[in-house]
């Protein structure tokens, strides 16, 4: 099986992430409304960039080329397209960053309200205990019942603090990166190229 790095081309040390074009509008989504240099990229498009990062070690530098029709490549509107995939990165990782926020927030919250339950699960398994001593069946029973559903409201803030941050994370910065990244718009060459349909 071929090396994955050997499927894509380089130039000056940056491995070329390559996209060919019939048209400037074909790059991007046909439903946004949003003025030309502020519309999303297509969804295709977006998927195979940050799948190409993806597949290259952290370190790896990076130049997006998109290849134009040699009659349109020159317009105005085509020499757009790097700002236009910037702003729609840099967008994606301030989404990121606002669900970053978001789950941190209620993390914390989730963390109050399960340490104050399992303060409170733990105060009633001590009375339960006083009341009808340790040896006592139905105050084990009670008093694990209560140990178990104290750790339970638990697992909420531990899943969201120890697990579903740092994806976000993750996501955010590959975004910054992208947005960060050269790019370029040239004529068509004579080589076979992604081609998004």
């Amino acid at each position: 099986m071929a090396d994955i790095e050997s499927m894509y081309r380089r130039e000056n040390g940056h491995v070329l992430i390559e996209i060919k074009l019939l048209s400037v509008i074909q790059l991007f989504n046909s439903f946004d409304p949003a003025p030309f240099h502020e519309k999303e990229i297509d969804l295709a498009a977006e998927h195979y960039i940050v799948g190409v990062v993806k597949d290259f070690p952290a370190k790896t530098r990076f130049k997006i080329v998109i290849h134009l029709p040699e009659n349109i490549a020159d317009t105005e509107r085509a020499q757009k397209i790097p700002a236009a995939i910037r702003n729609h990165f840099a967008y994606r990782a301030m989404t990121e960053e606002r669900k970053y926020r978001d789950r941190l927030h209620h993390g914390r919250w989730a963390l109050l309200i399960g340490l104050i339950f399992v303060t409170i699960a733990m105060i009633v398994r001590q009375l339960v205990y006083a009341s009808l001593g340790s040896n006592h069946l139905v105050s084990q029973i009670i008093a694990d019942s209560l140990l178990i559903i104290g750790w339970a409201a638990m697992w909420e803030p531990v899943t969201v603090l120890l697990y579903e941050l740092w994806p976000i994370i993750q996501q955010k910065k590959l975004y910054e990166r992208i947005s960060a990244m050269e790019i370029a718009v040239l004529p068509y060459v004579p080589q076979s190229y992604e081609m998004l349909h």
